[in-house]
């Protein structure tokens, strides 16, 4: 299928009405194009291109990223942590402050994932460094936990966690996004009666739908809700993420949701594409 490219200013108007984070290399991680907009911009089509935002963005593909588009900073506000819990013993790396912040984004890992995926400043076309220093920037704290699998016993590990970092800034916004089968934990947390209404915002970067997902505490709340995905996805067909977002859009038109579907993109794209400041005023302008 092939499409015009639209203009930037519609897509970025409603984002820009509620500039809650600082601005960071927002040229560089900017989308390189829009190539369809529906639903008054809520379902957006973005240009993506391998050889320009794989080969042309990184000095070893998939490896390392150009220079310009990092910053050392984070690794001065970067703290390991350990700790005892009553769902065991569980470690995660935090970025920015760990007590007091501004708000609070939680990054789950997919399979052969682990806290340091998210922490990666050099990976992924350079887009955790991105959030790493936005939470900086704005006074918030970035978390990456590990788990021990993607049923109710890493499910109960990441509330533990996220019990104890919503205690050190109460009052703080919970995002939590997840990538690929960390969705498997998304959706737990999103029907969990303690957990789903406590949390601002979800975003789903190349994941799946969850059939169950518009009777969840989390949807009854009308928590805003980002899906990223790649349509060539093998893992994930985004075919399923379309319907599923349809789906929400025919049976809650005024629900805040927002699909943004990276063309000729895989299974990891929505990782490195995402417009991580875009995504987070997004939703904050929705709670």
């Amino acid at each position: 299928m092939r499409y015009a490219i639209l203009t930037f200013v519609s897509f970025f108007a409603a984002a820009a009405f509620a500039a809650e984070l600082p601005s960071f290399k927002d040229g560089l991680f900017a989308y390189p194009g829009i190539l369809e907009q529906t639903d008054g911009g809520r379902r957006v089509v973005v240009d993506y291109n391998e050889m320009r935002d794989i080969n042309g963005r990184d000095i070893e593909p998939e490896r390392r990223v150009k220079r310009n588009y990092v910053s050392p900073k984070p690794k001065g506000a970067e703290k390991d942590v350990a700790l005892d819990t009553v769902a065991g013993r569980v470690t995660f790396v935090a970025t920015g402050r760990q007590q007091d912040a501004s708000m609070i984004v939680v990054y789950l890992h997919g399979k052969g994932g682990d806290r340091r995926q998210g922490q990666n400043d050099n990976r992924f076309g350079g887009n955790f460094n991105r959030i790493r220093n936005l939470m900086l920037l704005s006074g918030g704290v970035y978390v990456t936990p590990d788990f021990a699998d993607f049923g109710d016993k890493g499910a109960g590990q990441v509330k533990a966690i996220l019990s104890t970092v919503m205690a050190a800034s109460p009052g703080a916004p919970v995002y939590v996004a997840c990538g690929s089968m960390g969705g498997f934990i998304c959706h737990r947390l999103a029907a969990d009666p303690e957990f789903g209404g406590k949390l601002s915002g979800m975003l789903l970067l190349g994941s799946f739908p969850d059939p169950e997902f518009q009777k969840s505490t989390f949807f009854k709340a009308k928590r805003p809700l980002f899906i990223g995905h790649g349509s060539r996805d093998k893992s994930s067909p985004v075919d399923q993420m379309e319907a599923f977002y349809a789906s929400i859009r025919q049976n809650a038109p005024s629900y805040p949701v927002w699909l943004h579907r990276f063309e000729t993109g895989a299974h990891g794209t929505p990782i490195r594409m995402t417009d991580w400041r875009l995504a987070l005023n997004l939703m904050g302008q929705a709670n």
